[in-house]
């Protein structure tokens, strides 16, 4: 099983290669950066884990921007977005995001995308809330040529755009892997139509034979398709169960906080991963 780590990024936390090389040093596979441009004061949707919104929402530093630096910190180590929102991103300027950073890692780079929670962030980026998962869909297939094609074009409802070419090309081949976030079972449907990995909300044990049957029955293989838990707490016979569920990575969420107050609980999953990975 493979063991990640992911933090709000912000001005009073770790740095990201700070954390980057942490991890590293202890055999982690991958860090993750969430995104939010921006919190507007007004609120359509409540957030999801309830109460108020936590002060790092507001303070989340870009997350391809601290990716790019953590790769140049750290040698092995994956690099992921956990998860950027593509529904409030323009297409063109992401997808060479996507493969500048895939080519400053060597091919580190993990995709990590979803559609968002946030009606008043969104609408504020021109998106609207209720067809924002047609425009991800529709922007994961436009950057999937633009990665892939020399001269790409695509033309949808919300993404158009004429033959055209946008270099440079990301390292991994066809391109680097795309993990969908969003809850059973519309999530899970996204990520079998589009992605490589899916990225569930809440506890999994009970829907992922669904998953894996609507996967077969969409003709993909379940083996193909990597589930990646996030923000888990410290619990080793939990971790061993997803383990034995065929989770292919667990990534705890760190607080925003400096060194001293992080690496104690980096320290307790690296006795986690030990524990389960032998």
């Amino acid at each position: 099983m493979h063991f990640g780590g992911a933090m709000f990024f912000t001005d009073y936390s770790m740095s990201a290669p700070e954390l980057a090389r942490a991890l590293e040093e202890r055999g982690f596979e991958s860090v993750w950066a969430p995104e939010h441009s921006h919190i507007p004061l007004s609120r359509k949707t409540p957030f999801p884990g309830g109460g108020d919104l936590p002060k790092p929402y507001f303070d989340a530093m870009d997350p391809f921007v601290v990716l790019a630096a953590a790769a140049q910190a750290t040698r092995t180590i994956k690099l992921g977005t956990g998860v950027a929102l593509i529904q409030q991103r323009d297409v063109i300027q992401t997808a060479k995001l996507v493969a500048s950073t895939d080519q400053v890692s060597q091919g580190r780079f993990l995709f990590g995308v979803g559609g968002g929670w946030n009606q008043d962030e969104m609408e504020d980026h021109g998106t609207v809330y209720a067809t924002r998962f047609k425009r991800v869909r529709e922007s994961i297939e436009a950057m999937k040529e633009i990665w892939t094609k020399e001269t790409a074009e695509y033309h949808g409802e919300f993404v158009n755009f004429d033959p055209m070419i946008a270099r440079p090309k990301p390292v991994q081949k066809p391109h680097p892997p795309i993990h969908v976030g969003g809850a059973f079972p519309h999530g899970a449907r996204r990520a079998i139509r589009y992605g490589d990995g899916w990225i569930p909300g809440g506890d999994i044990r009970e829907v992922l034979p669904k998953f894996r049957q609507i996967a077969r029955e969409a003709g993909r293989d379940p083996a193909g398709i990597e589930i990646t838990s996030f923000a888990l707490g410290e619990d080793l016979d939990r971790v061993k169960r997803l383990n034995e569920m065929g989770v292919a990575r667990v990534v705890p969420m760190f607080p925003p906080e400096k060194a001293d107050k992080v690496l104690p609980i980096v320290d307790r999953w690296t006795k986690i991963m030990q524990q389960v990975n032998g």
